[in-house]
């Protein structure tokens, strides 16, 4: 299958599946978008594949593999379809998933939710056990009761267990045995060490993290095998990779064991696509800004590099206020969720206010426009009665979308209401979601110690390049590029991705005591178990490359800084090598560095990576296009007055020198680039248009 020439990509969302089928021979892109189907995602899935294969006509034996995004993990936590989950925990310990941080998220809300643990306190069973800081045994594990608990989960009809003991991640003997003791009392339950999940210091969010991990596991299992099947049901026999939440991607087997770490897979496949867009466009600072169809999310890329995290939250009762949902500890490029998408629906709040989100008509029923059942008014309808979207070229003339309908759903719930015209309702919500989104991208750009002005925006997903030019002038920013093919771009990311993993280990210690014999044999066991991992998915071992990152912190303070450890300086366990590696990045963070003070490791983080694959940002495009778009349509630029008369411009005509000067429509076939008056852009050499506010 490696000589094989084509690969595919594929991103489900929460109303859109994407494909990108790429040949290696000479680069061509193909592009894809069907509905998602909720209730079995993998319908979706082989769906589209069936189809782009067919269109192309190009037979299934020739393509090589397929690299596969998912929202199923983060879906299955937010909207809790996962199985029945049991916790077995250190004597003492049962309730510290509901006591957590102790922190509240909402200081002055005296009625302030926090979401439900997965697992009921019934199915949280303490067996006394008692391993030190140090990883020394203070406690012998009862064995005898830990059988007992194995009892009680299988009659309590549990299908996954967490095991969580305290200090684990410094000695897991205990938590090894105990997943030892369950496999023979019950055979059948799935188990997640959280030593193996997250080895990491922090007992609440290290039991956080594996209850999620076993919560979703089972039902993940599943999905991959539906998933299997039917691609070998289409006659694709070469391997299934997917996307990490880190931007890495990892053999099937891998990512059956630990789908906790694929939560933010589709997005980290969208900031991969958007940081090659903007190095090739000379832009390496770049303000990612992907909206799709149900939610729009905001990265910074520095260098060419996205910012990265070892926390995450997901299922957040307060949707954009950090802290309300479930916290993880796994390897993201770090985002924010910083809007709606399309198919965010609006309403007017009790104060006369419109509202748009959290909720959103996804793919079923849609958008009122969509004409498949859905009634209540969304970004969409806004855009398409807006002209910024057309009725007849919407995928290329495939979905045909329903002007009247869209009208009507804004009429009926925004505009009488308040008082206003259909049209004013329409863009009332465009800018609701404009000055919301906006918003959010600058506390989190100052959150992060950054003027926002300074960066230049890259706007994908469907949604994303229709708001991106009101957006900038919102933030201050000057300049946008908008790549092509901006509709699929995570399924394109996924293509561009190496094959990787990274292994976190706790190891908290004064970093002038560090002992490098002991750490440097720990790298070292990592890089080889690593090895084995990417020789799984197809890497040589002699193309595999080793990164080490220290996250690292001055003694005393609660949070850590991570910083690329250089080879040279572990290898001769230089510790002031690695103290510059650290200050150079603290600085960055908050502007400042703190000479007198000691510093301490807190985790070791071990990237293995497989070669990046080549991808060609000018290869001719295969893909579809609006060929039926009309020459002008009416679009709402209250700047000029109202409705002007706008060109529509169709993308694949574009050539590099072209220019387009707004207002103006440039129509593909997944998205459409809105040029309001007072802009101007230039396709580049890389077929980017590269626009000035």
């Amino acid at each position: 299958m490696t000589d094989a020439p084509y690969r595919i990509g594929v991103d489900i969302g929460g109303t859109f599946t994407d494909f990108v089928l790429l040949d290696s021979r000479d680069g061509t892109l193909r592009n894809g978008k069907v509905l998602t189907t909720p209730a079995a995602p993998e319908d979706a899935v082989l769906s589209g594949i069936r189809q782009l294969l067919t269109v192309h006509g190009i037979s299934p034996a020739d393509v090589q593999h397929v690299i596969h995004g998912t929202t199923l993990v983060a879906n299955a936590l937010i909207e809790r379809r996962g199985v029945p989950t049991g916790l077995v925990t250190t004597d003492g310990f049962r309730d510290i998933i509901e006591i957590g941080t102790e922190l509240r998220h909402d200081t002055y809300d005296l009625f302030m939710r926090v979401p439900e643990p997965l697992v009921p306190r019934r199915r949280r069973l303490e067996v006394p056990e008692r391993v030190l800081p140090d990883g020394g045994i203070r406690l012998p594990l009862d064995e005898d009761a830990a059988r007992a608990a194995a009892r009680d989960l299988v009659a309590q009809g549990v299908q996954a267990v967490a095991i969580c003991f305290l200090h684990a991640f410094r000695n897991p003997a205990h938590e090894r045995r105990m997943a030892e003791i369950i496999a023979e009392e019950a055979p059948g339950l799935t188990v997640c060490l959280s030593s193996d999940v997250v080895p990491e210091i922090g007992e609440y969010e290290r039991a956080s993290t594996t209850i999620c991990n076993a919560y979703v596991l089972p039902v993940f299992q599943r999905y991959l095998m539906r998933l299997g099947d039917g691609l070998r049901g289409l006659g694709l026999t070469g391997p299934l990779y997917l996307m990490l939440s880190d931007g890495g991607t990892v053999g099937e087997a891998t990512a059956a064991r630990h789908p906790i770490r694929l939560v933010q897979s589709g997005p980290a496949g969208g900031v991969r696509a958007m940081a090659l867009y903007g190095v090739a466009a000379g832009a390496p600072d770049v303000l990612c800004f992907d909206m799709g169809g149900t939610t729009a999310k905001a990265c910074l890329i520095e260098g060419g590099e996205p910012l990265r995290s070892l926390d995450f939250e997901v299922a957040r009762v307060d949707r954009f206020r950090k802290g309300s949902g479930l916290p993880l500890k796994v390897p993201v490029i770090e985002m924010i969720e910083i809007g709606a998408g399309g198919g965010s629906i609006a309403q007017v709040d009790r104060l006369g206010l419109i509202r748009v989100g959290p909720e959103s008509a996804s793919s079923d029923p849609g958008p009122a426009c969509y004409g498949l059942g859905g009634t209540r008014p969304t970004v969409t309808d806004a855009d398409l009665v807006l002209g910024y979207l057309g009725a007849g070229s919407f995928l290329g003339g495939d979905m045909r979308l329903d002007v009247a309908a869209a009208e009507r759903a804004l009429r009926e719930h925004l505009a009488d209401p308040l008082g206003l015209s259909v049209v004013e309702a329409a863009w009332a919500l465009h800018e609701t979601v404009n000055g919301t989104m906006a918003q959010a991208a600058a506390i989190h750009a100052l959150e992060k110690a950054r003027r926002i002005e300074g960066y230049t925006m890259v706007p994908i997903g469907g949604a994303g390049p229709v708001h991106a030019a009101q957006v900038c002038r919102k933030l201050g920013i000057a300049r946008l590029v908008a790549p092509a093919g901006a509709g699929v771009a995570s399924a394109f990311g996924f293509l561009a991705s190496p094959i990787s993993f990274a292994f976190v280990r706790g190891w908290v210690a004064p970093l002038a005591t560090v002992d490098f014999d002991a750490l440097r044999a720990m790298v070292g066991g990592i890089e080889t178990d690593g090895r084995a991992m990417l020789a799984e998915a197809g890497v040589p071992s002699g193309a595999a490359v080793r990164t080490v990152i220290g996250a690292l912190r001055y003694v005393g303070q609660g949070f850590q800084v991570e910083a690329e450890i250089p080879a040279a300086a572990l290898a001769a366990g230089d510790r002031d090598a690695v103290r510059i590696a650290f200050e150079r990045r603290y600085l960055q963070h908050y502007g400042r560095t703190e000479p007198s003070l000691p510093v301490e490791c807190v985790s070791w983080q071990v990237i293995m990576a497989g070669p990046t694959p080549a991808v060609s940002l000018t290869a001719p495009s295969g893909g579809a296009v609006s060929a039926t778009a009309p020459r002008h349509r009416p679009a709402w630029f209250p700047e000029a007055g109202g409705y002007v008369e706008t060109p529509v411009i169709d993308r694949a005509t574009l050539r590099p020198g072209d220019r387009v000067v707004g207002p103006a429509l440039v129509e593909e076939r997944e998205s459409t680039l809105v040029l309001p008056p007072g802009t101007e852009a230039v396709c580049d050499a890389s077929l980017n248009l590269v626009v000035s506010l």
